[in-house]
């Protein structure tokens, strides 16, 4: 199995060192397409899937789940989360196992959801409806100094329910001077690029799993795909996420970052549980 590069309390040192240092931003993959993000003493999740409810889930079917990486962390180890986001309702992406215990040590944190997918969230979170803060594609919300703006996501379809809202989002989230494009779930479509390319983006973060039917799950930008995206949307910096947590739905970082180079794009792999700092992208 992969271990984290931090984990646990070391891990958690880290996080509190870093809120030390410079006032601008630091963030750490926590596998798959969860990252946290810490701004002047804010603090934000993204997607987090920091259980093995997936593994347990499929255990006994013909699609196992077996986890690739070690867990960074516990969910009810972060205690000091201002605000957490979900891009769509697949599991990795909203985890009860992980949010249930992350609603219980933060009474007070703020959630972001696509607002098509409340009436879910709340069942599966066993929560209020009128809690979560609502987003759709072209709609902004700003929460704990967090500001977000719907993209629409195509899982690999652009899929709306019956008010036309958008069931699969990224988002585009802006804090101080920094803009940083989650894409959630997502393969390019028509006018994507073209709507990224208005926001002057500093990281952007991407899948790059790909798509195969034998998977029989919905796909993603492969490593090229990404990379391609990237430059053509203008991204300072580009991370690549969602692989080496499931055996069954990965892909080697390897083409991503031959590609990247190919295209002059800058790129950062990180490995799980390690941090990206904005120095590095300003000292670049």
């Amino acid at each position: 199995m992969i271990l984290p590069v931090r984990r646990g309390a070391s891990f958690l040192a880290d996080v509190a060192a870093a809120n030390l240092e410079a006032p601008d931003f630091h963030l750490w993959w926590l596998g798959q397409s969860g990252f946290l993000v810490q701004w002047r003493n804010q603090h934000l999740l993204i997607d987090p899937y920091l259980s093995d409810s997936l593994t347990k889930k499929y255990a006994a079917t013909d699609k196992p789940h077996v986890r690739m990486t070690e867990r960074v962390v516990e969910p009810e180890e972060l205690d000091f989360i201002d605000v957490v986001s979900s891009s769509h309702n697949h599991t990795d992406h909203l985890d009860p196992d992980t949010l249930q215990p992350l609603l219980r040590v933060n009474p007070a944190v703020k959630l972001v959801i696509p607002e098509a997918n409340r009436r879910l969230v709340a069942e599966r979170l066993a929560i209020d409806p009128a809690c979560p803060f609502g987003v759709d594609d072209g709609s902004t919300v700003t929460v704990a100094g967090f500001e977000f703006i719907g993209v629409a996501a195509a899982h690999e379809q652009v899929e709306r329910d019956d008010l036309g809202r958008s069931r699969f989002l990224g988002y585009m989230i802006r804090f101080g001077r920094w803009a940083l494009y989650h894409s959630g779930d997502t393969v390019r479509y028509d006018g994507m690029i073209e709507r990224l390319r208005r926001w002057k983006i500093d990281v952007t973060l991407l899948p790059i799993n790909g798509r195969a039917a034998e998977r029989r799950v919905p796909g993603n930008l492969n490593g090229p795909e990404a990379a391609v995206m990237a430059k053509e949307m203008g991204a300072r910096l580009v991370i690549p996420c969602h692989y080496e947590m499931f055996e069954c739905n990965t892909a080697s970082p390897d083409e991503f970052v031959a590609e990247a180079q190919k295209l002059t794009q800058p790129y950062r792999i990180l490995r799980c549980g390690e941090r990206w700092s904005s120095s590095e992208l300003e000292a670049g």
